[in-house]
């Protein structure tokens, strides 16, 4: 039984060591040693930026896999013909803002080149608002659409702004902002942007109008293109996912590395009548919509160095000349707030990725949300719903308790017959064996009830890890902010001491290198939660107070008085 428990602390302890290792190797700037699926590409050397897709040439736009003309399928993102898409010769860039968004586009494409969150502070400037959508030295991350099967307008065709308001007034619900680009190839395309007070998702409409004298049949394309860095500012010792998603019916939510698409190793569903493409990262996300019904080609690809894209090409059918078609889309690009994206499209709340563990954290993450409609404040949220669970599990936890107390109350007799029989192993065993069933105690009684409950708390640990309402959501005094860090260290540092509380009123094991494992792994874990959230931290420390709690008044109970088993590392 010893050599048993023995092996299984020795488990977890090099586990432990393993996670800690690997976290503070990505911590320091380096590459992760042994999750690599959890990182991103490595970013570009300071100085250089990123390239752009105009320097890509017309490799960012893609081709469909069944060309209007009728030649043989070509994979998705195959290069087009370059005279097909001629770049804008200059560039003019057009803002415009309602009460949640500040979106700038590009008279190349009518590509959107900045998008900020107008209600979300940056992390590093609080002052400023989020960036998502980017073009600049340090970052790509673009939202493009064009038309392909001809020579038609693309994402790299000048478009010009018609005149119009800029700035959602008081009183007004949307913002239409119009871009119209030249005949090309017998094509005329508009993009119709509409903003809504209150919401992240833009109203697309494409209006494809055929000015020539014969049938046309163009594609649309709707792509996200980003590279593949990891946001700036964002701590690295907890991992969370950043790159291109897509969901389909079928297949259901599927993340994709970008180190999968280097290596050509990405592997979506190719052809649905639903579902959409994203692009996320901790906290926010950007994702194309089409209406359910509406046949659409998926496709993820690099585009250049550094540069990846995820889109959706959608047949237009016929246009004969002087018609026009439209095809309306949404464009989402915001917090992952589970009820707004919930609402806008189905399976679009799983960009708020809680990984295996989604059927436990959603129910949680409700239950948080509730509390918080009633105290007003995520951290004294945070807190009620761990009072919540540790009453829900308070038999498991008081059988666990008791069996602790019982080993407890029977470690002298233990440790007198190891020291008297220490030299007959055998018969030790034997001996300790049947003290245990004399005494009804089983030595892994306190390990099952613990282990039953920790996928709950580990689902819990992701609903807070995932949840944007941390962000710059204050607790009490110095804490302003439950999605970073302590700025003083004071939650780790209760939490460390919190922990070894708890181990000091364990049972202290017989063996002398378990009794010494013990009191190492709190140690070796609470490293970690220097660099968590402070929603972590309070997570974890209102647990370890209210388990210390009940571990005391259980073992007053069984007449087994609370003893503060010190280490001895003699």
């Amino acid at each position: 039984m010893n050599d048993i428990r023995r092996t299984i602390l020795w488990v977890i302890f090099g586990f432990a060591l393993v996670l800690l290792w690997d976290k503070w190797q990505v911590h320091n700037g380096h590459q992760v040693t042994f999750f690599p699926g959890t990182t991103a590409s490595a970013p570009a050397a300071p100085g250089t930026p990123a390239a752009p897709p105009a320097a890509a040439g017309d490799a960012s736009v893609p081709t469909s896999t069944a060309a209007a003309s009728g030649a043989a399928p070509a994979q998705p993102g195959a290069i087009p013909d370059p005279a097909a898409a001629p770049a804008a010769t200059a560039h003019e860039h057009t803002t415009v803002s309602s009460d949640v968004l500040r979106l700038t586009f590009d008279s190349e494409g009518a590509t959107l080149v900045q998008g900020e969150l107008l209600t979300q502070a940056d992390s590093a400037d609080p002052k400023r608002p989020v960036t998502l959508f980017d073009e600049s030295v340090q970052r790509v991350y673009l939202a493009q659409t064009g038309l392909i099967g001809g020579s038609f307008p693309t994402h790299k065709t000048a478009f010009t702004a018609v005149p119009g308001p800029r700035t959602l007034q008081a009183g007004e619900d949307t913002l239409t902002v119009r871009f119209e680009s030249a005949d090309l190839g017998g094509v005329k395309l508009a993009k119709v942007y509409t903003l809504k007070r209150g919401s992240y998702a833009v109203a697309v409409r494409h209006e494809v109008t055929n000015t020539g004298a014969a049938p046309v049949s163009p594609q649309l394309y709707l792509q996200l293109v980003r590279d593949g860095n990891k946001p700036p500012g964002e701590s690295s010792f907890y991992s969370t996912f950043t790159g291109p998603a897509v969901y389909t019916e079928s297949q259901k939510y599927k993340k994709i590395e970008f180190k999968n698409i280097e290596n050509g190793k990405a592997s979506i569903e190719h052809e649905a009548d639903n579902g959409y493409v994203a692009m996320v990262q901790h906290y926010f996300a950007s994702a194309w919509l089409l209406a359910q019904g509406v046949k659409r080609e998926l496709f993820v690809r690099k585009v250049d160095t550094n540069l990846y894209a995820v889109g959706m090409i959608t047949p237009l059918g016929a246009v004969n000349p002087g018609e026009t078609k439209t095809v309306d889309a949404q464009l989402f690009a915001g917090p992952q707030e589970e009820k707004r994206l919930e609402a806008l499209a189905p399976g679009l709340e799983l960009v708020k990725d809680y990984g295996w563990l989604t059927i436990l954290a959603k129910p949680l993450y409700w239950l948080l949300d509730q509390l918080h409609k009633v105290l007003h404040n995520w951290g004294w949220s945070i807190v009620a719903l761990v009072l919540l669970l540790k009453a829900a599990f308070y038999w498991l936890n008081a059988k666990a308790y008791a069996s602790m107390a019982k080993m407890k109350a029977i470690n002298p007799r233990i440790q007198e017959l190891r020291e008297r029989l220490k030299d007959k192993p055998q018969q030790m065993q034997q001996e300790m064996m049947r003290i245990y069933r004399e005494e009804k105690v089983n030595p892994m009684g306190g390990c099952f009830p613990i282990m039953i409950q920790i996928p709950v708390f580990i689902a819990l640990y992701w609903v807070l890890l995932s949840s944007v309402e941390m962000r710059g959501a204050p607790w009490i005094l110095w804490i302003r902010d439950l999605s970073a860090p302590d700025p003083f260290f004071i939650l780790p540092v209760l939490m460390t001491l919190s922990s070894l509380l708890q181990t000091a009123l364990n049972p202290a094991p017989p063996d002398p290198m378990q009794a010494k494992l013990m009191w190492i792994m709190p140690l070796a874990f609470s490293v970690m939660f220097f660099f968590f959230p402070a929603g972590l931290v309070l997570y974890w420390i209102t647990n370890n107070l209210l388990s210390i709690a009940q571990q005391w008044i259980i073992n007053t109970r069984m007449g087994v008085p609370p003893q503060f088993n010190l280490p001895k590392f003699r």
